[in-house]
């Protein structure tokens, strides 16, 4: 009898320890967001509002969430997205896992109102895309000329 005692309590040991080990693999790499931004860029903007676009690409087995995005260049900085041909803001965009979320011409997009100047062709433009799981990240906006639209692939 004492001997069966022992061995259903290194049972029940062994169980529950690879059980939290499993629990613990939950937060390891893989599963969270691995994000990277590619692509981006700002038209010159022609009057005192602006558009930034850019690629947000997640090779992490989480999806995330854009939630807001700042900048130096305005205090009024909001993510939108274009449906029918309207615009609208929105609270945040998803990052798919091992996905893309998109910010493209014609479609979501941020967008700066109320610039404190215009920036110009060739200049960079600072802003911080802030997520729900991930840090923010911090990217320069290559301003471009104002119809540069970079083709699909």
């Amino acid at each position: 009898m004492n001997r069966r005692r022992t061995a259903l309590a290194g049972v029940l040991a062994l169980t529950t320890g690879l059980t939290l080990a499993g629990c613990s693999s939950d937060g390891g790499s893989g599963s969270e967001p691995e994000l990277k931004v590619v692509g981006a860029f700002m038209p010159q903007p022609v009057s005192d509002m602006a558009a930034g676009f850019l690629v947000v690409q997640n090779s992490g087995g989480t999806a995330d969430r854009l939630t807001s995005v700042t900048s130096p260049l305005s205090d009024d900085v909001t993510i939108h997205e274009t449906q029918n041909q309207k615009m609208r803001e929105v609270s945040s965009f998803e990052v798919p896992a091992n996905g893309s979320l998109d910010l493209e011409r014609g479609g979501n997009h941020i967008m700066f109102m109320k610039l404190k100047q215009k920036p110009k062709q060739g200049e960079k433009v600072s802003v911080e895309l802030h997520f729900e799981k991930a840090d923010p990240i911090t990217v320069d906006l290559p301003v471009k000329e104002t119809t540069h639209n970079p083709k699909k692939q």
